[in-house]
This record gives structure tokens, C-alpha cells and sequence, in this order.
């Protein structure tokens, strides 16, 4: 069994998995409410929301879609995305792009339990932790 995220958002999903393909590479599939066999059932004006996507990175999932106007959203709530990095170079270059414009809890830091751990929300509203447990570089 594997669990994957899947996040919702007001109409910047498009524009956040973009970036999170920019940051943690991968390949991304993309499908929006007109495209999809749902297009008849949409208003026209919501034919660019994203019904799917898809980040695909080694054999891990993150998924998404916008929701339509009118339903509730509340933003993420209560959850992270955890990444668990190899080395601290990755620690620290996935921090940088991620945390960018966002909202930092926790700096990228030693801990007791780790190299280097951080937490913070990206601009999109998203929650993120990372976490290095061993720098794999050290041996």
C-alpha cells in the first residue's frame, strides 16, 4: 500500500504544481474541467480549474484539483507535505524554492531528531515539512 497527498485549491492549482514541478522535478499530468468529460456539467467561466493533476516524482504521487466556486474551501488545514531528503544540500535547496514568498514556522535547522528539519506554508497556502534525518553525503 502507498498513501498519497492530494491538495485542493480556489483556483491556483495550475499555477502551484507548476512550481512544485519546478522544485522537486518529476513529470506532471494535467487535466482541467473543460477537457475532461465533465466540461457539459461546468460553467464555461471554470473550464480552465483543474479537475486533475498529477506530480509524479520516482514512484511517490502528489494529486490535486481546483474546486468550483461555491463550494466550500477553507484552504489546507491540519496537514503537511513531509519530505524526507537524502543530504542536506537537497534539504536546504528544497527549502529555498519552496518556502519562498511563504510563511516560515520553523527555519531549516539541526534538531535532536534530525540534520536538518524545517516547517513552513508556501505562497499557495500549503503546509510543507523537510526532514533530513542522515546526511547520506557523510557516510
Amino acid at each position: 500500500m502507498k498513501i498519497h497527498a492530494y491538495l485542493a485549491f480556489d483556483g491556483h492549482c495550475e499555477a502551484a504544481f507548476k512550481y512544485y514541478a519546478h522544485c522537486l522535478g518529476g513529470d506532471l499530468e494535467l487535466m482541467r474541467y473543460g477537457e475532461s468529460p465533465e466540461a457539459g456539467n461546468v460553467p464555461q467561466d471554470c473550464h480552465e480549474r483543474v479537475i486533475h493533476v498529477c506530480l509524479t516524482v520516482g514512484d511517490q504521487l502528489l494529486m490535486g484539483s481546483d474546486v468550483l466556486p461555491g463550494t466550500a474551501y477553507e484552504g489546507i488545514k491540519g496537514c503537511s507535505i513531509s519530505l524526507q531528503v537524502e543530504n542536506v544540500p537537497q534539504a536546504e535547496r528544497l527549502y529555498e524554492a519552496l518556502s519562498a514568498q511563504g510563511t516560515v514556522q520553523m527555519a531549516l535547522q539541526a534538531t535532536p531528531w534530525a540534520t536538518r528539519f524545517a516547517m513552513f506554508t508556501d505562497r499557495f497556502g500549503v503546509s510543507w515539512q523537510i526532514n533530513c534525518l542522515i546526511d547520506a553525503q557523510m557516510g
